[in-house]
């Protein structure tokens, strides 16, 4: 392989990685502005139950688990590119799959029609910047 081609490999690597860290960061963002629109500003306090008791949703839960899930979904993903033929696909069934899942958290444990609506909002936001945002557009097969 010659320099260029190694720079070239390089330098398409580096792109990737910085374009699913911005959508990962894209998608937490997300999340977090309809905390911000809709918790202090539109007085609808995001709750969930949790046996007896309720836990409030804060901001750092909000970005936090969105991180997680994005992390998640990009280990997937590099996973799938190394093992599969058409990853990109592969990536966005399962992702569908595991976001029409996560929506049963918001909708069985939601404190309230606005706030589970809010938590759907959320859920919905982030994965769909994952499911679009982390394959890329040359992978759009």
């Amino acid at each position: 392989m010659t320099n260029d081609m190694q720079q070239t490999d390089t330098t398409r690597t580096t792109a990737r990685r910085t374009g699913r860290a911005i959508t990962i960061a894209g998608a937490a963002a997300g999340a977090l502005l309809l905390w911000v629109v809709n918790d202090p500003w539109a007085s609808i306090d995001l709750a969930v139950r949790q046996g007896d008791t309720t836990q409030h949703i804060g901001p750092t839960a909000v970005v936090v688990a969105a991180l997680i899930a994005g992390l998640a979904a990009w280990g997937l993903l590099a996973l799938l590119e190394r093992t599969v033929r058409r990853p990109a696909r592969i990536f966005r069934i399962i992702a569908l799959i595991v976001l029409v899942l996560s929506l049963v958290g918001p909708l069985g444990s939601g404190v309230g029609t606005s706030g589970r609506l809010v938590l759907l909002g959320m859920h919905l936001t982030v994965g769909a910047a994952l499911i679009i945002g982390l394959p890329g557009r040359r992978n759009y097969r």
